[in-house]
């Protein structure tokens, strides 16, 4: 499929793959859970009317509204709405056509509408979540839950987390890729717009932070649906995912905020008419905050066991994040000084966004503070902190919404509508948000405080509601605008000087007439001639042609239906695995040592579950089958910008970003047994390896790249028979290697060692069971490609495919000997 139907047809959105109409798709989906979250929060804000509570929520049911509201807000809002503006302007702005593989940027879209949904359905599955939205151990395991049908409430909830961030990855590894390989000729890294600078920064920091929490969310879902022990036990759990969920929920404060400060940056170059004041300086200052973000998480942890001298180092650490930012609010300052400012709705979203960042930043290094921090922690100076901080990013995305809205619709909005849409917004803001800091001695997730804050909640109180007000008249302006408002030129503001100004508004489907260049220093459109074969450099230093390798299709497919179909089978198998623990529960209660907690679980399971698990499996099978056999030509830019990673492919480049992820996903598992093993001492863990399995097995591998290597030279010898050889000797010494895997762990069961004996065995299953899924997923990709080679001699013309699956073997392979001796040698 490749004809897009119009956008007037439902087909439309299920089958396009565009660039822009996923961003709209991101944008308005995100918006819908934008007004879920604040219901939440509404709902919240009226039981805390009074000291005691108003009586409208029962206390499981405020910690529902509250952790829901938390977890909507931060997932499903702040950084799809981002990933929605850069869906629909990074192409634009670099001058490429599209993203460097358009089915994965809908599959990305259909994964994250899919865990929205599973999300919502917690609520109807017993009761969704409620133990705060950083999920913290051990209230995130299946004792805690308060009866046995909400267990498959609270799992789905996890498991609608684990998709997300599958969703999440998949979109940075083709940004990544886009924006590195696609760039228009004479578009230096320097050169680019700052918007699409700070969206570089964020999924480079997305692709590692968001992987540890992907670690981190399936050790929480195989305790919850296995019962594994990982963060059941008092040895240490606790502070095991303090650990891995501050890795990931430090780098996602600027996560969130980059994308609005290149909001704010962009509207304050248009709207001053100047150039940014120290443009260069602002995007190293960017770069070292993406990197500090990293080494600044156990500021989090303050209040935990971890000795002093540690904690003070990580003070130092996180008063030094601050000053790149000090650089940065100068730039924006200045450069609105030594410009001619217009108060336009988007530079007033986006100077009132500086404002509060301002307050929220000040605020925080109170926090930074080792003595401070244990007075402020869990107390609503935090949660007023986060919010001026998290929401005065939202206030530059309203920006956004405002800024790009005529180059979206073609259509203007009322300007006094927007003014108005402002005024109220930030009043309703500071009147929710500000109190918050006078009644700080207030408990975080409680609606019981003392009678002299209660003053402030009833104004912070009234103040969610009218912020509630600003977005409904924010939302008026928009559809008055799409119903009635003129028709918007081609660039409405006078100073803007990015690319996606200069085409039409809308843009038109393929983007450009011609091809993007800078070589000149501005832009031009050049006759799109076919371009040289010799896949050297041309026009310039940094600018590699590739026809040699990647043909540019001429005309690009912008549809396929297979995206969708497996998301709704990914859906289907994640619901179904919400309700499995009721049966693993019975399973247990039969063994000689059964888990601790099991009181309530073990009964009327429900049969729908492995029925849904099944047909979710079968769906999957079949649409990941059509994704793979269908023919879909991608638009690949010929002559473009490419420096540093010119000399490799896109697809090469996006498995190297994909396997970086994969090693912060086993480094975090890893790490967690290596953390587990110190604290209950490394010579006290109590578990009995069959080394020679381990022995076994590693020879297994071992060999099995060595196969992997001769069927890549067979390939490139134009050898069937030969290739046909390799990769099934690859597929059978997998299988020997999961067969010598099974019988490991039938041997261990036979004992009764099973996986929630010990949290000795629970990680030992776990990790071990994690690379064995690597390895299926390995054997199932290489039965593919068997296939491929058997019906239309695949590979023999073009070998890069063998070798990109020799590269994830080759990984699982490293994966397997260091985990030898690390279980079977120590």
């Amino acid at each position: 499929m490749s004809d897009l139907p119009p956008m007037t047809s439902v087909k439309r959105w299920l089958v396009t793959t565009n660039h822009k109409d996923v961003g709209i798709l991101y944008i308005t989906t995100a918006l819908f859970f934008l007004l879920l979250g604040g219901a939440m929060a509404l709902l919240f804000r009226v039981q805390l009317w009074e000291p005691g509570g108003l009586g409208i929520l029962e206390p499981v049911q405020f910690n529902q509204a509250v952790s829901t509201h938390g977890l909507l807000m931060v997932f499903w809002f702040l950084s799809p709405i981002a990933s929605g503006f850069a869906n629909y302007l990074v192409p634009l702005q670099i001058g490429a056509k599209d993203l460097a593989f358009p089915r994965l940027n809908a599959l990305s879209y259909w994964f994250y509408l899919f865990s929205g949904i599973l999300f919502v359905l917690s609520f109807f599955q017993g009761q969704t979540y409620a133990g705060g939205w950083t999920l913290y151990a051990p209230l995130n395991v299946p004792m805690y839950t308060p009866a046995m049908d909400a267990t498959a409430g609270n799992n789905a909830a996890i498991l609608a987390l684990t998709l997300f961030v599958m969703s999440i990855t998949i979109g940075s590894v083709n940004f990544l890729t886009t924006i590195h390989r696609s760039r228009a000729e004479g578009l230096g890294l320097w050169n680019m717009p700052i918007f699409t600078w700070s969206w570089l920064l964020t999924v480079w920091m997305m692709l590692f932070a968001f992987a540890a929490l992907l670690a981190a969310l399936l050790l929480l879902s195989i305790d919850r649906l296995f019962l594994t022990q990982y963060f059941m036990t008092d040895q240490g759990s606790s502070l095991l995912w303090a650990h891995l969920f501050w890795f990931f929920g430090h780098p996602e404060v600027y996560i969130v905020f980059f994308p609005a400060l290149g909001i704010m940056f962009e509207t304050f170059q248009t709207f001053t008419g100047r150039r940014l004041v120290g443009r260069k300086w602002v995007i190293i200052a960017m770069v070292l905050v993406a990197v500090q973000s990293f080494l600044v998480w156990m500021h989090h942890m303050f209040l935990t066991t971890i000795n002093l001298e540690i904690k003070t180092l990580y003070m130092a650490t996180t008063i030094g994040i601050s000053l790149p930012f000090d650089l940065m609010v100068f730039s924006l300052i200045y450069t609105m000084v030594k410009g001619r400012v217009r108060f336009t709705t988007p530079f007033l979203f986006s100077l009132g966004a500086l404002v509060l960042f301002i307050l929220g930043g000040i605020t925080g290094v109170f926090l930074g503070a080792v003595v401070l921090d244990y007075e402020f922690r869990g107390t609503y100076w935090v949660v007023a902190h986060f919010h001026y901080v998290m929401v005065s990013g939202v206030t530059a995305l309203v920006a956004g919404l405002y800024y790009w809205w005529p180059k979206i619709t073609g259509k203007m909005y009322s300007e006094a509508l927007g003014k108005l849409n402002f005024a109220v917004y930030f009043i309703g803001f500071n009147m929710l948000y500000f109190p918050m800091f006078l009644a700080w001695e207030t408990p975080r997730r409680v609606f019981h405080y003392g009678e002299s804050a209660q003053i402030y909640h009833q104004i912070a109180t009234v103040g969610a509601f009218v912020l509630g007000l600003s977005f409904l008249i924010m939302f008026f302006t928009f559809a008055k605008s799409w119903i009635s408002g003129p028709k918007a030129p081609d660039n409405p503001w006078e100073y803007s000087r990015t690319a996606e100004w200069a085409i039409p508004s809308p843009p038109p489907l393929e983007n450009w007439d011609g091809r993007p260049s800078y070589a000149s220093g501005r832009l031009e459109f050049v006759d799109d001639s076919p371009a040289a074969t010799d896949g050297g450099v041309a026009h310039g230093q940094g600018t590699t042609t590739e026809a040699s390798v990647e043909h540019e299709a001429e005309h690009a497919d912008h549809a396929s239906i297979w995206p969708f179909g497996i998301g709704v089978g990914t859906f289907v198998f994640f619901l179904g695995l919400s309700g499995l623990t009721p049966f693993v529960a019975n399973f247990a209660e039969g063994t000689a040592e059964p888990p601790e907690g099991l009181d309530g679980f073990a009964t009327q399971p429900d049969i729908m579950y492995p029925v849904l698990i099944a047909l979710g499996m079968a769906i999957m099978a079949v649409t990941l089958f059509q994704f793979g056999r269908e023919k879909f030509d991608a638009p690949v830019m010929n002559i473009a910008e490419r420096w540093p990673f010119g000399g490799i492919g896109n697809t090469k480049f996006g498995i190297w970003v994909f396997l970086a992820s994969d090693v912060i996903v086993f480094g975090a598992a890893i790490g967690a047994y290596i953390f587990m093993r110190l604290h209950m001492g490394w010579m006290d863990w109590e578990f009995d390896p069959i080394t020679m399995a381990g022995l076994v097995n590693t020879y297994i591998l071992l060999t099995s790249s060595f196969t992997v290597i001769i069927a890549l030279v067979m390939a490139e010898r134009k050898n069937k028979s030969g290739l046909l050889g390799a990769m099934g000797a690859t597929v059978l010494l997998a299988l020997a290697f999961m067969g010598v895997k099974a019988f490991e762990y039938t041997q261990k069961m036979g004992d009764g060692h099973y996986w929630w004996y010990s949290i000795e065995y629970s990680i030992y299953y776990v990790t071990t069971g994690l690379h064995a899924l690597h390895v299926i997923l390995g054997v199932l990709v290489a039965l593919f490609m068997i296939y491929r080679i058997i019906s239309i001699d695949a590979y023999l013309e073009d070998h890069r495919p063998v070798e990109f699956f020799g590269l994830y073997w080759h990984f699982v392979d490293i994966v397997w000997v260091l985990l030898f001796p690390l279980f079977y040698l120590m």
